[in-house]
């Protein structure tokens, strides 16, 4: 594969057209015109994603303060350490889509990692304000802490970390490629244990608010999970010299582990909370990682996982299915916005 390292892209160059002539490695002047770009759908992916515009401590939490104390300590212990694990997958989000903008020539890219670099920077806030108001600030601390400190989640995150960083250190078109996958696993996959844990407490109306606020940052990253699969397909068709059966096979085996370290973790934090099914889980784990992988043009590779074994799920979020569920009637339950005397500072 090419070891070429790839300039950051230019930020205005006047003689290069506006439709840029490569995603990344290409030509452009800089200037979006949205009836001139290459890929002319991703006009309706970057309306789709700025309507998805929401703020943390719009959410009501009241009823959360009053029931986290009647949580039996099993699922405090879930709610505290999956609010670690996905403050810690969220967290190089924003940098991340910071990085691809930086390195990619095309405009409408720019303006899409925007939009996704914004919206994880809420989800990192959420999980800041959701924290606050239930548990003390050391407790809050303590749990922001497990991605440094908690062996289990340590070794789950070892290799998006490896290959976040090489793309930072290299940042060739395979090293982008390698960070699409992970990046595509991630926001695909890797949260979906701790997403249940939630909707299973909300379908004993335990922690409502959390379980809104997590239908949110679950509905936004089901779009960039759909935007990163769509750039890898087209960043791969650009550069066929990279399309290659050992990279599809480097792909599926990165699948393979990443699959195997999410039911390690699931049945780590997940092992003791009523009303969750591991074996349901791990069949829910195999049939999000076939899901992801169909949108990045591949091939399944759990044949007995390709329906959701957990269809309660779509209660609560949309899914790329094209069936609608409650989730529009959910917000119009629960969406309560708080003012400033019950806000963040307060909680």
């Amino acid at each position: 594969m090419s070891k070429h390292v790839l300039e950051k892209a230019k930020t205005l160059e006047p003689l290069n057209p506006n439709k840029s002539t490569a995603l990344f490695g290409g030509k452009s002047s800089g200037i979006l015109n949205w009836n001139d770009i290459a890929y002319p759908h991703w006009y309706k992916m970057y309306k789709r994603l700025i309507g998805n515009y929401w703020q943390a401590d719009e959410i009501n939490m009241s009823g959360d303060v009053r029931q986290f104390s009647s949580l039996s300590e099993s699922e405090k212990e879930a709610y505290l350490k999956i609010i670690g694990l996905l403050s810690t997958l969220d967290a190089p989000q924003t940098r991340t889509a910071l990085l691809f903008s930086l390195y990619a020539s095309d405009p409408s890219v720019h303006s899409i990692m925007a939009v996704i670099a914004q919206q994880e920077a809420v989800h990192n806030e959420s999980y800041s304000y959701v924290l606050s108001s239930v548990v003390s600030l050391d407790e809050q601390n303590e749990a922001f802490e497990l991605g440094r400190n908690n062996a289990v989640l340590r070794k789950r995150n070892e290799q998006l970390m490896q290959h976040y960083n090489a793309f930072v250190a290299e940042p060739t078109i395979e090293n982008i490629l390698k960070t699409m996958v992970y990046t595509s696993l991630l926001e695909g996959m890797f949260f979906y244990s701790g997403f249940a844990f939630f909707y299973n407490l909300a379908r004993q109306n335990k922690m409502v608010g959390t379980s809104t606020m997590i239908s949110y940052i679950n509905r936004d990253e089901l779009e960039h999970g759909r935007f990163i699969a769509e750039l890898f397909r087209a960043t791969l068709a650009e550069n066929p010299d990279l399309n290659t059966a050992e990279f599809s096979e480097w792909v599926y085996q990165q699948f393979r582990e990443s699959v195997m370290l999410e039911k390690e973790w699931s049945n780590y934090v997940l092992g003791d909370v009523e009303g969750i099914d591991l074996d349901e889980m791990d069949g829910y784990i195999n049939y999000r990682a076939n899901k992801m992988l169909r949108m990045m043009g591949l091939s399944e590779i759990y044949p007995d996982n390709t329906d959701n074994p957990m269809k309660w799920i779509r209660a609560y979020v949309d899914n790329f299915d094209g069936t609608k569920t409650d989730f529009f009637e959910q917000k119009s339950r629960q969406y309560t916005k708080t003012s400033d005397l019950n806000g963040f500072d307060d909680l």
